[in-house]
């Protein structure tokens, strides 16, 4: 179904993104309800473990928190909507929600970027230079770079919802996407969207690829300093502690340059397909990272135990 726009009064847009999918509505909605709750769970879970438990309370569980927290927030600002049209099949979004949408969307991607790269320093931190780890790595360090990073997101994901809200929607107001995204909706624009273009580009290269340009950096000197240990225990460990951080970040910046992809040239590609990869993209993160990080770390294994075996204790009681 096509909706039209003649005037030029802000219009609602329709997230068409599960239009031939109606038939599987049911599942697709409790899939993601699943999704949901068990995204938050865990994340929540692995936020309380970090706080209760005294020896977690070091940079990189902070910066796992941080990445917690991003990831519920991803969660909390498409999956509801995705449920709206699963459930009733409402796929209406107003105008200025859906710039808000795609606001936190895109902020919320930029900042779990910056925080990867943030804790790949932390990794370098901690193997090359381990003995001024704690006095590198102060809570105020800490504080002033995720607040770089934050500054940074809002600036450069700040000017998408602004670029895009100024354009004239006289035409389709059809979003072939179950949520919000830059390009998808300023294609719907009657007018060039060559700046939208150009600046989504320029971002791209400013977050995502500065951002994987710095970790693969950091990642040959640890490579380096790890290789030159002299025990192949040491080499061991040293490498086992990088393991779940370069397994998450393989795993977001291969599904984001896939999700960029898509989103610019595949046009010509399966709407269905489309839809399930990006959305995919947005939410397996969530689940994926404290699973990732639960099942390779020994500490927060050990808290994950001892905060299900007090809960357990307190329902028998």
């Amino acid at each position: 179904m096509q909706s039209f726009n003649t005037s030029l009064s802000t219009p609602d847009f329709f997230l068409n993104g599960f239009i031939g999918l109606e038939v599987y509505f049911l599942w697709l909605s409790i899939a993601y309800i699943v999704i949901f709750s068990f995204a938050c769970a865990v994340n929540i879970t692995l936020i309380c473990v970090v706080k209760l438990e005294q020896n977690l309370h070091t940079p990189m569980y902070i910066f796992l928190c941080v990445l917690a927290v991003i990831d519920i927030g991803g969660c909390v600002s498409t999956i509801p909507k995705i449920l709206q049209i699963t459930i009733f099949n409402d796929r209406a979004i107003s105008f200025h929600v859906c710039f808000l949408q795609m606001f936190f969307v895109l902020f919320l991607s930029a900042m779990e970027s910056g925080v990867l790269a943030v804790m790949a320093y932390d990794r370098y931190v901690a193997i090359c230079n381990p003995l001024r780890y704690t006095s590198i790595l102060t809570p105020a360090t800490i504080t002033k770079i995720l607040l770089v990073v934050f500054l940074r997101c809002i600036v450069l994901t700040g000017m998408f919802p602004v670029l895009a809200s100024r354009l004239p929607y006289c035409l389709s107001t059809d979003v072939p996407q179950c949520y919000c995204d830059h390009i998808p909706v300023a294609r719907l624009s009657c007018a060039d969207i060559t700046l939208n273009n150009i600046y989504g580009l320029c971002v791209a290269f400013l977050v995502v690829g500065m951002d994987l340009m710095y970790i693969s950096f950091t990642y040959i000197m640890i490579i380096r300093a790890v290789l030159k240990l002299a025990s192949k225990t040491a080499r061991v460990k040293a490498f086992s502690t990088c393991g779940p951080h370069f397994t998450v970040i393989l795993y977001i910046y291969t599904s984001s340059l896939l999700t960029y992809l898509i989103n610019r040239f595949g046009q010509n590609q399966s709407q269905q397909l489309v839809v399930i990869t990006t959305t995919l993209y947005l939410i397996l993160p969530s689940i994926l990272n404290p699973v990732i990080y639960a099942a390779r770390n020994k500490e927060i294994r050990e808290g994950f135990i001892k905060l299900f075996l007090k809960k357990t204790t307190h329902s028998i009681k």
